[in-house]
């Protein structure tokens, strides 16, 4: 059973006067364990896509499911905690709160799980320590290469222990060896069995590290 599913999916935004059609019947499945990169240009409807999986959005048409259950009857509140438990999101901007350190950023998100402040300090140590951030956790972004920001988002995306890694132009910020060191690390998510879905407009780190490539192309899928 795919664990993330697409079925005749369309997303439409009302951009002041005109209509946009970011999705148009896309239908994915993507089956648990793989790494699948969702490729295409600016405006392809990729992120979207991800958006629509990681519960960020509703389609205005079709059905998106997780574990074989649609998302659609889930309330604001469930949503919320499908977001928490169900899937790490990693963003290309990173997203961390600048005045905390990179264990506060990460034992954040284990807050909003309920989880005990001295809990949160060993977990979100031992997470840094799984990305290769053991030295750098009482360091604030600012003091941070971009890659090692990117390393605290992703020890943040795995807090709750996710089963999906949704990221969204992950390497977009990073130069050519930082992007594949950082890809390299999601291929060891992935070997610890994580499901990884990534999209990227990079053709060459697609091919390099992805088991299968989705292309979108003004809202469809393209072949």
């Amino acid at each position: 059973m795919p664990i993330l599913e697409a079925n005749n999916v369309t997303k439409e935004y009302q951009m002041g006067s005109e209509e946009v059609h970011a999705l148009a019947g896309v239908s994915v499945a993507i089956e648990p364990g793989e790494f699948v990169a969702i490729l295409g240009t600016s405006g392809s409807g990729k992120s979207t896509l991800l958006n629509l999986f990681g519960g960020l959005d509703r389609p205005t048409s079709g059905e998106i499911s997780f574990n074989g259950k649609s998302l659609a009857p889930l309330s604001s509140r469930e949503m919320s905690r499908y977001r928490l438990r169900s899937i790490g999101m990693i963003f290309q901007s990173f997203n961390l709160i600048p005045t905390m350190t990179a264990r506060q950023n990460v034992s954040l998100a284990l807050a909003f799980a309920g989880m005990k402040q001295t809990e949160r300090q060993q977990r979100s140590k031992e997470l840094l320590e799984r990305v290769g951030l053991s030295a750098r956790v009482d360091h604030r972004p600012a003091e941070l290469s971009g890659g090692e920001q990117q390393r605290v988002s992703i020890a943040r995306a795995l807090a709750n222990d996710p089963q999906v890694l949704l990221a969204d132009e992950p390497t977009g910020n990073l130069d050519s060896a930082r992007a594949a060191e950082l890809l390299e690390l999601l291929k060891t998510m992935q070997r610890d069995g994580k499901t990884i879905v990534m999209v990227t407009h990079d053709q060459e780190l697609a091919s390099r590290f992805a088991d299968r490539i989705i292309k979108l192309k003004d809202g469809k899928l393209a072949e």
